[in-house]
């Protein structure tokens, strides 16, 4: 971004992706939601564009481009009306592959990345655990050597897509916490095939976003070559962390594209709506709510598009994505909510969208990190204060 506007180039990938947007209108996003049925169309369509590789290196087949613009474009998709519906069907072919791309063998990146790029193959990402949670040194899935690899065997818990992946990145123990120094020690990252014969995903009903399924994963004897070790074994958790502050950018963006649908809604409404013998958006009442929510997702965006620069000047950006991550959560839930209550009792109705994008602006304040967690890091590695746990 050119200070606090695009440039031409990225005003072009908006306008790109907004236009592919128009092809899947509201009926389609609806339908996805009532049936769980995965917008296959739409992820082929955008794979043809090449946005799947937009973040990944020249190279292997990418664009290239930095995480401004991979969260412009990841925001148009929300904003378009296809909220997380959209989004989260390609959120992890975006910046979901960099541990491969970043720490992987110069086979595994030419063999590995194309085919992700290309929509051939497809991925989860298998890090959260039952007993796990946020803390990520306590994973208990193991990774035991064998003559020729390793065995894995564990639970993960929200694995998106493990019903339609044919590949999974997943976090493994490869040496117990209790012979490691430092409980990040000893856990190492995996890109693995997912063999059904082994791997059985059970989807978890939610409250929203039906047709990107979250899965429990179960993981038996799962037999693998040591060319599937990501980087070094037992330097997972660092590869990690090297994905965190992208990933809470392009959720923060994504929660904005959100809020801005639920608006545009809201208002176009708000003008037709006639009560008393006038628009309901004369009313301050409800003019009000969505005057605000305009400010809160605007001041969210800067925080957001101020940690992408961050990151791509190769600058230390933890606190701000982290602050975007929770602005752009609260805004994006409370323009949702605005929305639905501006519509009045249509509000409730699917017909008008803004019940889906309320259910779905749940996600952004919940994963991939709690508020409290947040307000940890800051108040920790902003303000100095004492770590509280």
């Amino acid at each position: 971004m050119n200070g606090f506007w695009l440039t031409d180039e990225q005003q072009a990938i908006r306008d790109g992706v907004l236009r592919l947007c128009e092809r899947f209108d509201a009926e389609y996003w609806r339908r996805t939601d009532e049936t769980g049925e995965f917008p296959e169309a739409f992820v082929a369509a955008m794979a043809e564009a090449g946005w799947l590789g937009a973040a990944m290196p020249v190279e292997l087949g990418g664009s290239g481009l930095g995480l401004t613009e991979a969260a412009i474009a990841m925001q148009a998709v929300a904003e378009s009306g296809a909220g997380f519906s959209g989004a989260s069907a390609l959120h992890l072919n975006i910046f979901g592959p960099m541990p491969l791309a970043k720490f992987g063998t110069d086979d595994q990146k030419r063999k590995l990345i194309p085919r992700l790029i290309a929509g051939q193959d497809r991925m989860c990402f298998g890090v959260t655990e039952p007993d796990a949670g946020l803390d990520t040194t306590r994973v208990a899935t193991r990774a035991v050597r064998s003559n020729d690899g390793y065995v894995i065997s564990g639970r993960k818990m929200w694995t998106t897509m493990a019903q339609r992946a044919t590949k999974m990145l997943i976090v493994a123990r490869t040496t117990p916490r209790e012979e490691v120094k430092k409980p990040h020690e000893g856990l190492s990252l995996f890109y693995v095939d997912f063999d059904r014969e082994r791997i059985h995903a059970r989807p978890i009903p939610k409250m929203g976003r039906k047709a990107i399924e979250s899965n429990a994963v179960f993981i038996d004897d799962l037999h693998v070559p040591a060319e599937a070790l990501v980087g070094e074994e037992g330097q997972g958790f660092r590869y990690l962390l090297e994905g965190l502050n992208p990933e809470r950018v392009l959720i923060a963006a994504e929660a904005v594209g959100l809020g801005r649908a639920a608006l545009r809604k809201a208002a176009a409404y708000a003008k037709e709506r006639v009560v008393f013998g006038r628009p309901i958006g004369q009313n301050q009442g409800v003019a009000h709510p969505l005057a605000r929510s305009w400010a809160e997702l605007e001041a969210a965006n800067l925080m957001a598009f101020k940690a992408a620069a961050l990151y791509d000047a190769g600058r230390e950006c933890g606190a701000e994505a982290n602050a975007a991550k929770y602005l752009a959560g609260e805004a994006g839930f409370n323009a949702c909510e605005a929305a639905v209550l501006a519509h009045g009792g249509m509000g409730y109705a699917r017909e008008y969208d803004v019940e889906r994008y309320f259910r779905e602006a749940m996600i952004p304040r919940i994963a991939p990190v709690s508020r409290e967690m947040i307000f940890n890091y800051i108040a920790e590695r902003v303000l100095g204060l004492p770590k509280s746990y």
